[in-house]
Parts: structure tokens; C-alpha cells; sequence
């Protein structure tokens, strides 16, 4: 393994990409330790370590875990590249629905910068409008009546700045993710996300070393060595399990039609069309967690402006507990992911669009009769393996609230067992494995496994 690692700093292309990535991705951890200014940054780490699982917290927590820790730290990258992802994903949806972007993307390289023009333009709107609602919330934490944001600093001038700044940020990271693109290597937006997670990983094992004890039978408040050991196999096995099935396929086996010319015969190939068993990837957890987080923060927002004791207070404070984390949020969690496992694949996957297109190319699937029969063949089997993804997702999703529970850890120290942050760092290390090693492969080094082994989908 380490032979197969030098070898990257042995080809001068590979090597100036390596080292292009790593400066931008550094440039992009400076920022997140640039606070803005007029914000008490050590009021906001104490709210964010004690009220982060709980409400408008919550969420704040969701965008902090993409903005790479820089939200909590009140930086001027709080926003993180989440705005431009969604965004991205809002024109995902408008081509399949907007005939004049359908268009644009027909048109090949030129029809997609017009699109990501489009993208760019709708992500600045979108961070100035997550910016002033970010900024208003800030006005509302306190810890022990000592505000995040001073009472003299409140005002239209003191958004519009901070506004300002937190655009300027993800814009800023936007065009560094795209220089990535460009010059390094990997997907930069991608990259760019997994680095702010992982930076969350030693504060994890600190927390855990702190209370550690060689003791089997630890007290209340400590870790003791056997709980150390299950949590460590624990850990293993989880990723393990991503793996597998983030790189789980069904291969369609697809035969292509002889062609006869003069005296000579085309065609006649085997080949497999692979359906990947998590076609969604991590996309289904984010819009479950989003949705589940607003009705908490909404029953908050309105117990506060009633009187303690009443029936209002008693019903919206039962709904809020219903919603952070109790049997009543786990069921609808696991809902609302097999839902988006389905909506999404269903956006992604277009079995009659594959099915005129191998008809077209003169290829068809052994038994089964090409145009509609094929394309209906093909959603059948996508329906069976989504069914597989969901269910993966879904235990993923909730590993963390089970682990949390069961060894009585915290939810940031629970969050790396499962859940998105997990599956957004396996998916982009093997992305950007499999680039790494394409490259070492074409200039005839071996792969990462050794020789001319690679990694390789796994199916059935």
C-alpha cells in the first residue's frame, strides 16, 4: 500500500494535481476561522454544544456539519457550499420540467456552462436569502442573557454586512470547488465537504479519550475498554458495510446485434448494464433530516409565546419531543427516506429513455423484447433494488439515535457511526480513489490493491 501511495508523486501530473488539491482545500480551512465581525464566537460555541439536537439548533447543526464546523464558529464560510448544491439540485429538477433548459442541456458543453451560469446566479440569490434568515436567528441566542450578536450591533446594517460577507464566502468556495474541478483532482464541491467533516473527527476522539478508563465496570460518566472495543468494531464494520453497498451494482446483462457488411460481421458483443443498489445516494437522508427538523423549531417558536402550564404549552411541547429523536420521528425518518429513495431514483432513472437508446445503438436484453417491454423490465428491477437502498439508508440514518442511546454518547461523537456525514466521506474517498488510481493504471503502475488490481463494483 504504501508503494502503491508513492507512486502518486512518481508521475508530475498527478503529483501537481495532489498538490493543487491539498493547497485549496487549505485555503478553504483558513476561512472557516475568519469569524465575522460583531459576533461573540465563544457565546455560539457554548450554544452550539449544548442546544444543537434540540429545535432551530438542530438545524443549525445540519448546515454546521456541511460549512465544515465554520457555522459554530461564526465565519465568514458559515453558509458552506450547500446553498450552491442546492441550487444544483433545483436545476437537476427544472430540466426535467422546464423545455428550455431540457434544450440547453441537449446542446452539449456550451448548453451546460449556460446552466451552470444559471446555477451560479440562483446560488448568490439563495445565499443572501439563508443569510438574512441565519442572521435573524442569531439575534434570538443568548447564553446566561450574554447575546451572540450585541444588543447596539442589531439592525438592518448589521445584516446586510454579514450578508454580504457570508455570499462572498460561499461564492469564494464555490470557485475554489471548480478549480479543483479543473486543476486537481476529485469533485472539489465534494471534497471541499468531506474535508469540513472530517476536521470534526479528533474533537471526537478527544471527547472519547477524556473519559476513558481501563476499568471494566467504568462509572456513569466513563468509557470504559470493552465499550471501547465494541464501539471501535462497531465503527469497522459500519464502514465496511458502506462500502459494500455504496459500491453494490445489479449488472443487466445487455447483448448488442450483429451487423452484416459485405463479408464481414459487427456487433454480436456482451456487455452489463450496472444499476447501482444505492442509485440515490446520500440525497434522501438530507431531505428527511431537513423536513423532520422544521416542525420541532416551529412547536418551539410557538411554545415560547405561551404560558407554561397551559393546554397549548403541554400539546406543542409533547410534538416538539415527538420530533427530536422518539419513536414518533424515527418512524416517519425511515418514511420519509424510503419516499425520497424513490422520488429521487425516479428523477435520476429514465427506463424508456434507456430503453430508445438501446434500441437505437442496436442493443437489447437477452428474453425480453426491445422499446416498451425492455423499459418496463428495467423499472422492475430498479423498483426491487431501491426497496434494498431504502432500507440500507434507513438503518444508516438511524445508527446514530440507536448508538447515542444504547452507549449513552453524545450526538457529535454517535454522528460518525452512520447517518449523512458518513456516507458523504465513504462515497467521495472511493470517487476519488478510483480517479487516483485510473490514473496510476494508464501509466501502467498498479492500483491500489496491488498489481493491476482496482476497485471494482460489487454485484450480483
Amino acid at each position: 500500500m504504501i508503494e502503491q501511495f508513492s507512486n502518486i508523486f512518481k508521475i508530475p501530473e498527478l503529483r501537481r494535481k495532489v498538490l493543487f488539491t491539498l493547497g485549496i482545500i487549505a485555503i478553504c480551512r483558513i476561512g472557516v476561522y475568519i469569524p465575522i465581525p460583531g459576533i461573540d464566537t465563544a457565546v455560539l460555541k457554548e450554544y452550539f454544544n449544548q442546544f444543537t439536537q434540540k429545535g432551530v439548533g438542530q438545524l443549525l447543526n445540519l448546515v454546521d456539519l456541511f460549512a465544515g464546523g465554520a457555522m459554530s464558529s461564526g465565519a465568514i464560510f458559515g453558509l458552506g457550499i450547500m446553498p450552491y448544491i442546492s441550487a444544483s439540485i433545483i436545476f437537476q429538477l427544472l430540466v426535467g420540467v422546464v423545455p428550455y433548459l431540457e434544450k440547453l442541456q441537449k446542446e452539449g458543453e456550451v448548453g451546460r456552462k449556460k446552466i451552470n451560469q444559471y446555477t451560479r446566479i440562483a446560488t448568490a440569490g439563495l445565499c443572501l436569502f439563508q443569510a438574512f434568515i441565519m442572521t435573524r436567528t442569531l439575534y434570538t441566542i443568548e447564553i446566561n442573557n450574554v447575546p451572540v450578536i450585541p444588543l447596539h450591533l442589531q439592525g438592518i446594517g448589521f445584516q446586510i454586512t454579514a450578508a454580504i460577507l457570508l455570499t462572498t464566502g460561499t461564492m469564494v468556495l464555490m470557485w475554489l470547488g471548480e478549480q479543483i474541478d479543473e486543476h486537481g483532482i476529485g469533485s472539489g464541491i465534494s471534497l471541499i465537504i468531506m474535508v469540513g467533516i472530517i476536521d470534526r473527527l479528533p474533537w471526537a476522539f478527544s471527547q472519547i479519550i477524556q473519559n476513558f478508563t481501563f476499568s471494566v465496570t467504568p462509572a456513569e460518566h466513563e468509557i470504559g475498554i470493552v465499550k471501547v472495543l465494541i464501539l471501535a468494531a462497531m465503527f469497522f464494520g459500519i464502514v465496511g458495510g458502506v462500502v459494500y453497498i455504496t459500491q453494490g451494482q445489479r449488472r443487466i446483462p445487455v447483448q448488442q446485434a450483429k451487423h452484416t457488411r459485405g463479408r464481414k460481421v459487427y456487433g454480436g458483443q456482451k456487455h452489463f448494464l450496472p444499476l447501482r443498489v444505492n442509485q440515490a445516494g446520500v440525497m434522501p437522508i438530507i431531505f428527511a433530516q431537513s423536513l423532520l427538523i422544521f416542525p420541532a423549531a416551529i412547536m418551539q417558536g410557538i411554545q415560547v409565546r405561551l404560558e407554561p402550564g397551559t393546554f397549548g404549552y403541554g400539546l406543542t411541547s409533547r410534538l416538539a419531543d415527538a420530533f427530536q429523536g422518539g419513536f414518533v420521528y424515527i418512524i416517519m425518518y425511515i418514511f420519509l427516506i424510503a419516499f425520497f429513495c424513490y422520488f429521487w431514483t425516479a428523477i435520476q432513472f429514465n427506463p424508456k429513455e434507456m430503453s430508445n437508446n438501446m434500441k437505437d445503438y442496436g442493443s437489447f436484453i437477452p428474453g425480453i423484447r426491445p422499446g416498451w417491454r425492455t423499459a418496463e423490465y428495467l423499472e422492475s428491477i430498479m423498483g426491487k433494488i431501491t426497496m434494498a437502498g431504502a432500507a440500507f439508508l434507513a438503518i444508516i440514518a438511524i445508527m446514530p439515535n440507536l448508538i447515542s442511546g444504547g452507549f449513552g454518547l453524545s450526538g457529535a461523537i454517535a454522528g460518525f457511526y452512520g447517518g449523512t456525514g458518513l456516507l458523504i466521506v465513504v462515497g467521495v474517498a472511493l470517487d476519488l480513489i478510483q480517479k487516483v488510481e485510473a490514473h496510476l493504471l494508464m501509466r501502467h503502475y498498479g492500483g491500489f490493491l496491488g498489481g493491476s488490481g482496482r476497485i471494482r463494483g460489487r454485484h450480483g
